[in-house]
Order: C-alpha cells, then structure tokens, then sequence
C-alpha cells in the first residue's frame, strides 16, 4: 500500500472519530517527488487578434490553482503541439498577472521565462509560487501570428513548487487562426 493511501485511510478514519488533522502540506512521494493533490484547471486560451500574419497579438492561458490543490505552483510550461507553422514568441515580454485578461489583478513577478531549442516548450518560472485559490493568466507575444490559418494547439503543464515537481498535463489550448476575405480590392 503507497504510503499516500495509508495516510488518506488514516486521515479518514481519524475525521470519524471527531479527531481534527491539519490538512497535510503536500503529497511528496518516498523518492521526495511533490505534486499536486487536486489538479490546477486550463480555464481559458485565446488570441487578442486572430487573424494569419497580425502583429502586436497576445495569447493568453488562464489557469485555476484550486484551494484544495494541497501545493502552490512554481512552474507552467506550453508546448506548440500542432499547426501550420512554428510560432515564435518574444519571450522578454511575457507577463502574468492574477485573474483573468478581462479582470486583470496584480502582476506576477517571474523568475525565469526560457525556451527549450530542442523540444520548443517555453517554461514560465513564477520569482513566487501561486498560492492555491488563486486564479492567473500567463501572456504570451508572438513575434507575429502565423501565416498559415488553421488550428494550433498547445499543451499546458503545470508544475509545483519543490526540488522534485512533478508537473500535471492539463490539456491541450486551442488557438484558431483565419485568413480573411479581401475588402473593396485590398488584400
């Protein structure tokens, strides 16, 4: 039996009998790897502009750290997982903030914003973890809009806060490009 179970049955059995546990701190794995007890939630992905070949657009992933997520959150990493082309992005850029683009609250000090050559995965490091209950946004500019219409997804993952993390896939963010019709003779 994992010894994360014995303590649940344990906790269980001790809230019967009227014995009041402190909710544990975490769940930490004998080999000392931290992860979330409730899973964070991708609430929100979009585009400020979504039309192909537009400058000066943001993409914006919210992100729901519930109270009951048992860890705060040191680390989310997005990956391009499908489109057209490679979207680039000015990394020096990149903001988050509490709330959501359309309720912005107080912004986000980051420690680290970096992308992976090898893998294209861009890791947005928090300079503090994101306490549980909090809800936040991470905004990302591209250099451009990609070229070529269509769907791009991206993955999310959330990491929390520890030597060993281990991050939780929270699903693919979904990005739709469109190419428009020509006005009045102009393209």
């Amino acid at each position: 039996m994992r010894i994360s179970t014995l303590f649940a049955l344990t906790l269980s059995a001790a809230s019967i009998s009227g014995v009041v546990v402190p909710p544990a701190p975490a769940i930490q794995q004998l080999n000392g790897t931290v992860s979330f007890e409730k899973s964070p939630r991708l609430i929100d992905v979009f585009s400020t502009f979504d039309s192909v070949g537009v400058w000066g657009a943001k993409y914006y992933f919210t992100i729901e750290l519930p109270e009951d997520a048992g860890e705060p959150l040191q680390q989310v990493t997005i990956s391009q997982r499908q489109g057209g082309e490679e979207i680039r992005f000015r990394l020096h850029e990149t903001r988050s903030f509490t709330g959501t683009p359309s309720d912005k609250g107080e912004r986000l000090a980051l420690q680290a914003v970096t992308r992976d050559e090898e893998t294209d995965t861009i890791s947005v490091v928090f300079e503090e973890p994101i306490s549980p209950g909090q809800t936040f946004t991470i905004g990302l500019v591209p250099v451009r809009n990609p070229y070529f219409g269509g769907v791009y997804l991206f993955g999310v993952t959330a990491f929390p806060a520890g030597e060993k993390p281990y991050g939780l896939y929270l699903g693919p963010g979904r990005l739709h490009f469109y190419r428009r019709a020509c006005r009045f003779g102009a393209c």
